[in-house]
């Protein structure tokens, strides 16, 4: 099976990167350098070839090089869903991001529709012992993953809520204001929590039997005051008018829930899991995402996997690459040593970066 893959790769003064061009062959992608060098922002790059802020939700304008901030670009070849593809992305100076496939102007969410990108970086180690907020972007990614629309009902909830916290802290009184915003918000609940529960499903089903050297996690969702049914929000709405008005903020909603995560083997709750454990719970999860969306599209997403071999030992990372190869994936791996990648041999595609003057060099 061949995966969704990125065949060429140019950045344009985004950030350590004055300029850089990549050429890919959809093998996996042992990127190899010292810390520094760059290899992070070359899958941050990638990431943004999907919606959203990227891996590292950086605001557009600290993504151009510095000292000179004229702006950034990225520019890619793709082997998209259903046809090839040419992506650019990038901001002008003090601009809003542009977004352009092949060639013409297009929304964000356009994105979703010709790649699926996941990812995992070493900041989402802490994922399952952080503030919930962290789970629920790792939960909504995941969704997006199966549903590019559920972009848009994150983004009309958000947007309705907004608008109801404004009138609460401002005291606004009038039942029919918030009659209109809690209607908009219970719409938009309703595609949101269903695409979540359905994402969970699929994840467990694709974790179900799977030949794999990485823990199963069991997933659930939890959201206080009894809100699991959407149907049930707008009247929860309504009656918490008054307390909502004291706390300045919305309190129920699925703005407010929680994704748990249990070692299904030893029934131990991930954030009670040794720090390895949660790693490789973490890994398991991608794998799983990535299986799920190869058995739903006919082609495995691109994986983007920073540092993820240095955490493991010989026989996970050999498993590890295996499991990559055999799902057919473009993943885009990097590493501060060229040993750790040895167990894929030449069914990998090796590059070596390194920092020459505050600038990223990369050599084949």
């Amino acid at each position: 099976m061949s995966g969704l893959a990125i065949t060429s790769l140019s950045l344009s003064h985004f950030r350590s990167h004055r300029a850089t061009r990549l050429t890919f062959d959809g093998r996996p992608v042992a990127i190899v350098g010292p810390n520094g060098a760059g290899k992070t922002n070359i899958l941050e790059a990638v990431s943004l070839l999907s919606p959203g802020r990227g891996l590292r939700r950086a605001a557009g304008d600290e993504l151009a090089r510095r000292p000179e901030a004229l702006g950034w670009r990225i520019t890619a070849a793709v082997r998209g869903l259903a046809a090839d593809h040419d992506i650019e992305t990038g901001a002008e100076g003090a601009e809003a991001r542009h977004l352009r496939i092949d060639g013409k102007a297009a929304a964000q969410l356009a994105l979703g529709r010709i790649l699926r990108v996941l990812w995992l970086v070493p900041a989402m180690d802490r994922l399952w012992i952080e503030a919930a907020e962290g789970r629920r972007r790792f939960l909504d990614r995941l969704t997006l993953s199966f549903f590019p629309d559920h972009a848009e009902a994150v983004l009309a909830y958000d947007k309705a809520m907004r608008e109801r916290n404004r009138l609460l802290k401002e005291g606004v009184s009038d039942a029919r204001w918030y009659g209109a915003l809690e209607g908009q918000m219970a719409e938009a609940a309703v595609s949101l929590m269903a695409n979540r529960a359905l994402a969970l499903a699929r994840l467990a089903a694709a974790q179900e039997g799977a030949e794999t050297a990485f823990p199963r996690a069991d997933l659930s969702l939890t959201a206080p005051e009894g809100e699991a049914e959407a149907g049930a929000l707008p009247a929860l709405w309504a009656e918490g008018r008054r307390r909502d008005m004291a706390a300045g903020r919305t309190l129920i909603g699925p703005h407010r829930t929680d994704l748990a995560a249990v070692y299904a083997a030893k029934s131990t709750p991930a954030a009670q899991c040794s720090t390895g454990e949660q790693k490789a719970l973490l890994i398991s999860l991608i794998l799983a995402n990535a299986r799920a969306l190869a058995a739903d599209l006919g082609r495995a997403p691109v994986l983007l996997l920073d540092e993820v071999a240095a955490h493991l030992d010989s026989a996970r990372r050999a498993a590890l690459y295996d499991e990559i190869c055999a799902l057919g994936a473009q993943a885009l791996m990097t590493g501060t040593e060229a040993a750790l990648f040895d167990p894929l041999g030449d069914r990998a595609q090796t590059l070596h970066i390194h920092d020459e003057n505050g600038q990223s060099r990369i050599e084949p």
